[in-house]
């Protein structure tokens, strides 16, 4: 008997909860407030509501004040892009050190060429990256070739010391 009286009431709570989810009511919850047609959905500000992955990306990084590294690190990668492919083709960027992006040059010839072109990579620079992430540009040419060899080395003026 108190079987049967506990399924018959198991059975009623089932049938009221299927009314209630017809009905589009939750039972044991608080009720929702509905909005009025063209009222404005009201919108919390306590940094729980879930952002754009892009924008949780540039928040991490003006956290944490990576945004000048992460945008010259976008210069280093797309070099190419930014200053045309045959002048990529005689230089590339090297450091990039308090604003001064260091590049070389394959030659002396395009070493001069690219402080001729020094304007114009800086403005490319600014579109690209924002005003101010690269101060200064430095160009430098092709380096010289190491005279000191092997684990021995005797200090003088280098290889033109025996003209003399």
């Amino acid at each position: 008997m108190v079987a049967a009286a506990e399924d018959a009431a198991a059975a009623a709570l089932q049938r009221a909860r299927a009314a209630a989810g017809e009905k589009g009511l939750r039972p044991g919850l608080k009720p929702m407030r509905r909005r009025r047609p063209g009222e404005p959905a009201k919108v919390r500000r306590d940094g729980r509501d879930p952002l754009l992955l892009g924008d949780q990306l540039d928040r991490l990084l003006s956290d944490r004040g990576w945004k000048v590294d992460v945008a010259v690190g976008s210069v280093m990668g797309r070099w190419a892009q930014i200053v045309g492919d045959e002048v990529a083709q005689h230089c590339t960027p090297v450091t990039f050190e308090l604003g001064v992006l260091t590049v070389r040059a394959d030659s002396t010839a395009w070493t001069t060429q690219l402080r001729l072109l020094e304007a114009s990579i800086m403005g490319r620079l600014e579109n690209e990256v924002g005003k101010g992430t690269v101060a200064s540009l430095k160009i430098v040419g092709p380096s010289a070739p190491s005279w000191s060899k092997g684990p021995r080395r005797s200090q003088g003026p280098g290889p033109r010391d025996t003209y003399g």
